[in-house]
């Protein structure tokens, strides 16, 4: 009896799981669909960019924003932690090399936070020239058209600020490989379906452009010293103004630098605690969405049945990460990285639903409240970019 109880639970799983996966399919259509932008002006901007460590392709991934096709005024600041970053190297190679493009400075030392991100950008900040501030990682890359397109989005009417989609590209060999095939096949299209349904409003750090005075009065980079989700925050804010966080239909590429197994667990990790955090019970809900874990099992139970909707569903799942790659100008993941993505992120999902403690590029840090972090380390040399 157990055993039927859970055959006939898995089997249900399974059957929602791939009726998800095929309405995310239609959600990436219907939001690639929508028209990009367009806007005659051309306003000035601060591109800030917090960097931390050298990175595989890091100078890459700087020069294409400082390769940008846009009529108005760039100002371009790199900003480390301390003065002997190992991303500066390659941050004064790309100053450089781009003489004509406007470049500022920031080395820091900055004042010690649990998220040493915006302790990075609130020292920066200062030196940011322009009235729209643009964040960007350190490991996107993008297209010339990309500001064009950003600010374009910015200037629409109730817009306080523009995110940005990212698929993965994987630098580090295999496993950041796999990374970014999770990202490209699971992380971009979740948020997709968030969108289409209205259950999410993502805030991403792959980009947040925001007017200055917007960023003022919900307390600046300051305020979201001890924050874990920092990008979400600042959505957050924007949404308390009565304002909205416009996501267009244009698609970055996440560079990914997991070299190992363990950076990988790592990230998802945290990624998926941070999920979990603010989400609620929304993050619990998500199992469904582990479409490949949900039809592997049906078939192990029932494989005369369920032989078909597990063909079904990995077919539906390399079509899922094609159509992403696509549109950001990547080559189709094969599908054997998709699947062991699939089953990674879902390791990972599992490991979430208990986890208190999370590792943020060297830092270990605690989950004090909701949204809230204290170091454990306690080291300025381990903080965040």
């Amino acid at each position: 009896m157990a055993y039927l109880a859970i055959w006939w639970l898995v089997v249900a799983m399974a059957a929602v799981a791939l009726a998800y996966q095929a309405f995310a399919l239609w959600a990436l259509r219907r939001h690639f669909g929508l028209a990009l932008p367009v806007s005659g002006d051309a306003p000035a901007v601060s591109i800030l960019k917090p960097l931390y460590r050298d990175e595989p392709r890091l100078a890459d991934n700087l020069r294409s924003f400082a390769r940008q096709d846009y009529a108005g005024p760039v100002q371009i600041v790199l900003a480390t932690n301390t003065p002997d970053d190992p991303a500066l190297p390659a941050a004064r190679a790309v100053m450089a090399g781009h003489l004509a493009v406007d470049f500022a400075l920031s080395t820091g030392p900055v004042t010690p936070a649990a998220n040493g991100k915006m302790a990075n950008c609130a020292a920066a900040l200062p030196l940011c020239a322009h009235d729209i501030i643009l964040l960007s990682d350190s490991d996107m890359v993008v297209r010339p058209d990309y500001l064009a397109q950003i600010t374009a989005a910015l200037a629409q009417p109730g817009v306080g600020a523009v995110s940005c989609l990212y698929a993965g590209r994987g630098d580090a060999g295999v496993w950041s490989r796999m990374g970014a095939a999770i990202i490209s096949a699971s992380t971009l299209p979740n948020m997709v379906v968030g969108l289409i349904t209205g259950m999410a409003r993502p805030c991403m750090g792959s980009t947040i452009a925001i007017r200055r005075e917007t960023l003022t009065a919900m307390g600046g980079f300051d305020a979201l010293r001890d924050v874990l989700a920092d990008d979400h925050a600042i959505g957050a804010g924007v949404a308390a103004m009565g304002m909205r966080v416009a996501i267009p239909p244009m698609v970055l590429v996440h560079a990914g630098a997991e070299g190992s197994a363990r950076a990988l667990w790592r990230q998802h990790l945290r990624w998926a605690v941070t999920v979990r955090d603010l989400a609620g019970a929304g993050h619990y809900g998500s199992v469904v969405t582990h479409g490949t874990v949900w039809a592997l099992l049906a078939c192990a139970m029932a494989p005369g049945v369920w032989v078909w909707p597990l063909i079904a569903t990995l077919a539906l799942r390399q079509t899922i990460a094609a159509r992403v790659n696509a549109r950001a100008g990547l080559p189709m993941p094969p599908l054997w990285l998709v699947v062991a993505g699939d089953l990674f992120a879902f390791a990972a999902f599992c490991g979430s639903l208990c986890a208190s403690k999370i590792d943020w590029r060297g830092a270990g840090l605690t989950i004090t409240a909701k949204g809230r972090i204290a170091d454990r380390a306690a080291a300025p040399d381990k903080r965040d970019r």
